[in-house]
């Protein structure tokens, strides 16, 4: 009986493994993506004002991976963009987003329901990409590890590594949103499946890869219907890293971020008015940042 459950999961796996990812996964892939984008501030002013920068996003958007996974590798950046197909439905995407009268096809891909669904299979695309982008490094450097992990990271991440470079074309400079320093789940995820991947294509995984795709697709898929649905900005990852980190690295993973932001001139006081002038000032500060910071978590997952 576990031989033939062993033998169905082998084959379901296989099977999954070969389903083409274009064109409707890709559809999938580019609505979530530009749809963050819309969610960026100013963004649809931009899109009225400067129609040819917004579309420049969306294309950031949709393949920011392609360009740095090429940057990486040493081949052209703008390789990408000889696939007239999926530019032309990027770009169809981008056009009904922003310009759909009455954001009517905006209304209809925000209906929760419909938005998991394409978040799932966003997720599907994302896991491909990041085996695809380590098999692609391993044919140039077949023990150059560090270069397949980096190759499969940036392949999953999309934008997320570029959002600084990406802001800048909307007229933003907020360097303190780098998500090398600040990581969101799809980007941590991605890290530690590039990893799980490369240990795989160097055979120190004793798994296939099509079954390792099943399993990485179908977590990665849970966690982020799962995070989508409750509007949650966590990550399943914490738990686990709040104890390692300290271990390892004598600190919870992110702490120097909040000793930045609470240890202003008087950090180091420790007279009771220093510590009360702190606890003061927060409430009247955690407003701002309490919407800055929602807006920014909700445009960390486009990658």
């Amino acid at each position: 009986m576990d031989l033939l459950s062993a033998l169905s999961l082998g084959e379901l796996a296989l099977s999954f493994s070969r389903v083409p990812l274009f064109p409707v996964f890709d559809l999938s892939y580019f609505i979530v993506s530009i749809l963050y984008l819309k969610y960026e501030p100013g963004a649809v002013e931009l899109s009225r004002r400067h129609p040819l920068a917004s579309w420049l996003c969306a294309m950031l958007h949709c393949f920011g991976s392609y360009i740095l996974a090429d940057l990486l590798l040493g081949e052209p950046l703008i390789d990408y963009f000889s696939n007239n197909s999926s530019i032309l439905l990027a770009s169809a995407v981008w056009y009904l987003i922003f310009f759909c009268p009455l954001d009517l096809f905006y209304k209809c891909v925000c209906f929760l329901p419909v938005k998991l669904i394409f978040v799932a299979m966003k997720e599907v695309v994302r896991v491909r990409k990041i085996a695809v982008g380590i098999h692609h490094a391993h044919h140039h450097y077949h023990h150059g590890w560090f270069v397949m992990i980096a190759t499969g990271w940036v392949k999953g991440s999309g934008v997320a590594l570029m959002s600084n470079f990406e802001q800048l074309l909307r007229g933003v400079w907020k360097p303190e949103t780098n998500e090398i320093l600040h990581m969101s789940f799809p980007t941590k995820a991605s890290l530690y499946g590039a990893i799980l991947f490369t240990l795989q294509q160097t055979r120190w995984l004793p798994v296939s890869k099509a079954t390792l795709i099943f399993i990485f697709t179908m977590f990665m898929v849970s966690c982020k219907v799962f995070l989508t649905a409750t509007h949650s900005h966590s990550s399943p990852f914490d738990v686990l890293e709040g104890y390692i980190c300290p271990v390892l690295f004598g600190a919870a993973c992110g702490s120097d971020y909040h000793h930045d932001n609470h240890g202003g001139p008087h950090g180091g006081s420790h007279s009771g008015g220093g510590l009360g002038a702190q606890h003061s000032a927060m409430p009247a500060k955690s407003k701002e940042e309490l919407s800055e910071g929602t807006r920014k978590k909700k445009t960390k997952k486009a990658d």
